[in-house]
C-alpha cells in the first residue's frame, strides 16, 4: 500500500492463521521502498490529471507494484498465495460517491503471476458508505485485547467496539500536514517530533484548527486529501509564522482531536500504529490530553500495521467472507468488497 503521506510503497508478506473463528498472524517479511522523486510528484499530482494520463498512470504504478512484489519475494526467499493491493488515493470524496485508489490490479497479477485483489473502498461506497476506515475490522479479528486501535499515518483514525459493534473514524489530519512543514525544513518528515519541541504553541491558530466544522460532525465519517488542501492547509499559510511553530501548534492539535474522539468513552488500553507512533513529541502531547493508556507496540507492527490489516482484507475477500463493515462506514449493509484478478 502507498499512504496519504507519500513515504513510500509498504510491503508486507503476512501468514494467517484461522482456527474456531480466531485468527492470529506473523509478518514474515516487510520493507517500505521509499517514493524516488518521479514517483513522489507523480502520486502528489495525480488529481489534476486528465482522464487518459490517469489511466495510464493507474497502469504504470500497477506494474511498478507486480514488479516489486516479485523483486521482494525473490530478496526475502519467499511464497506468496495472493496479492492484496490498496493502491494509491488519489481521490476520495464518499459525499459524491467517488473514490479512486490506483494501481492497476490487472498489472499487478499479471506481472507478478499471482492472484490479486484490489479496489478495496468502492464497493462500501457504492452502498453509501464512507469506503473509510478499512483496517477495522483487522483491528477486530486481529487485536481485540485493546479497547481502541489508534493509527497515526497521514491522517489519525481510531477504531473502537460500542454496544457489540465496531466503530471508526478518521478523527483529524496527521502526518500529512507535519510533513507539510518538515519538508519547509529540509526534511522528509519530523524525526521523533524534534523540530515540533523546539516551536512555540500559536493559540489563535490551535482555536481556528479546533473550530473546523469536521470535529462536530457525528461518526461514521472520514477525511481524504480535498479537505485537508481546502480547509486546513489554508490556516496555516502565514509566512511569517516558522515551520517549527505550526508542527508544535499541529502536533497539539492532533492530541486535542484524539482527546475529542474518545470523549465519554470508557477508559481503556490504545494500541497506537503508524509513523506519528515514532513522533516522541507528539506522543507526549496525546499523553498530555489523555485518561487512557497508550501502548507502542514494537516497529515492525508500528509501521506495518496497515499493510498486516490490507493483506486480511484481501485474504478475507478471496474466501468470499465480510471485510467492510457497514457499522463503521455507514454503508446499508456488510460487504466482501474488491476487485479480483486471477491469473
Amino acid at each position: 500500500m502507498s499512504g496519504t503521506s507519500l513515504d513510500g510503497l509498504d510491503l508486507a508478506c503476512c501468514r494467517f492463521t484461522v482456527k474456531d473463528h480466531t485468527w492470529s498472524y506473523v509478518i514474515l517479511a516487510a520493507e517500505t521502498l521509499t517514493n524516488d522523486s518521479f514517483w513522489k510528484k507523480a502520486l502528489a499530482e495525480a488529481w489534476n490529471l486528465s482522464d487518459v494520463s490517469l489511466r495510464q498512470l493507474d497502469k504504470k504504478f500497477g506494474q511498478l507494484i507486480g514488479e516489486q512484489v516479485l523483486a521482494f519475494i525473490k530478496k526475502h526467499g519467499l511464497q506468496a498465495d495472493l496479492i492484496a493491493s490498496h493502491g494509491h488515493t488519489v481521490f476520495h470524496r464518499p459525499d459524491k460517491g467517488i473514490t479512486l485508489q490506483i494501481g492497476d490490479g490487472a498489472a499487478i497479477a499479471a506481472i507478478s503471476g499471482l492472484p490479486t485483489v484490489n479496489n478495496f473502498r468502492q464497493q462500501d461506497v457504492s452502498k453509501g458508505g464512507q469506503g473509510a476506515p478499512l483496517v477495522p475490522i483487522g483491528d477486530q479479528l486481529l487485536f481485540a485485547e485493546y479497547a481502541y486501535c489508534l493509527n497515526i499515518g497521514g491522517i489519525a483514525n481510531i477504531s473502537f467496539e460500542l454496544s457489540g459493534l465496531r466503530h471508526a473514524f478518521d478523527i483529524c489530519p496527521a502526518n500529512q500536514v507535519l510533513n507539510y512543514f518538515a519538508q519547509q525544513i529540509g526534511e522528509s518528515y519530523d524525526p521523533m517530533g524534534k523540530y515540533a519541541a523546539d516551536g512555540k504553541l500559536l493559540p489563535e491558530v490551535l482555536d481556528k484548527l479546533d473550530a473546523l466544522e469536521y470535529y462536530r460532525k457525528p461518526y461514521p465519517k472520514s477525511l481524504g486529501r480535498e479537505w485537508i488542501e481546502s480547509e486546513v492547509l489554508p490556516l496555516l499559510a502565514n509566512p511569517d509564522i516558522s515551520p517549527h511553530d505550526y508542527l508544535h501548534s499541529f502536533c497539539v492539535h492532533i492530541a486535542r482531536q484524539i482527546a475529542l474522539a474518545l470523549k465519554g468513552l470508557p477508559k481503556g488500553r490504545i494500541l497506537v500504529t503508524g509513523g506519528g507512533a515514532f513522533n516522541r513529541f507528539l506522543i507526549q502531547q496525546i499523553e498530555k490530553y489523555l485518561c487512557h493508556s497508550l501502548v507502542l507496540p514494537d516497529a515492525l507492527l508500528i509501521e506495518y500495521k496497515e499493510a498486516l490489516v490490507f493483506a486480511l482484507l484481501g485474504l478475507l475477500r478471496w474466501r468470499g467472507e465480510i471485510n467492510c463493515l457497514s457499522s463503521v462506514t455507514g454503508a446499508t449493509e456488510d460487504s466482501s468488497a474488491g476487485d479480483i484478478y486471477p491469473v
